[in-house]
């Protein structure tokens, strides 16, 4: 009986000790997954969503994964003397408490080699990995989104003299 009551109570022990380990997983939260719609033909794009951390502690985003792609990398846009670049990354931090925007021209997801076209309102899944070995299973929506022209072509309404 008393070998009983001590494994009981190093069972009850090992449980409390694992809660806040579930509980982490609880803390990351994702909002609005999309991806970009592309012409037919193109075999790469990006993937776009805001990752919410409610936790105390800083989390990073370590890897993504798509069976709609055989490679997927985690990037992120550098100014490399006034030429914008793409550029894969190790990791995106999540600050602890706060938020991070994958969104076009920051930090976002690419899908290379896709292995076939996707059409607009498509339901692609994602699994996303985090430093802590949790993983996250989503659906992006792939969306046609506005053409952006670059500074160098926008216009100066203010210039238009009548």
């Amino acid at each position: 009986m008393r070998h009983l009551s001590k494994s009981l109570a190093l069972i009850a022990g090992l449980l409390a000790i694992s809660i806040p380990a579930f509980a982490a997983d609880a803390t990351l939260r994702v909002d609005d997954p999309y991806i970009r719609l592309v012409p037919p033909g193109t075999t790469t794009t990006g993937a776009f969503m805001t990752i919410h951390n409610a936790g105390n502690a800083e989390r990073k985003l370590v890897k993504a994964t798509s069976p709609v792609s055989d490679t997927v990398q985690l990037h992120t846009h550098i100014n490399d003397n006034g030429v914008m670049k793409m550029r894969e990354i190790p990791d995106i931090a999540v600050p602890a408490g706060g938020k991070v925007e994958l969104k076009p021209g920051s930090y976002h997801i690419m899908l290379i080699e896709m292995k076939s076209e996707l059409k607009e309102g498509d339901h692609v899944p994602i699994t996303l990995s985090f430093d802590d070995n949790t993983t996250s299973q989503l659906e992006a929506t792939v969306r046609k989104l506005p053409m952006m022209m670059p500074a160098s072509q926008k216009m100066d309404a203010g210039a238009m003299k009548p």
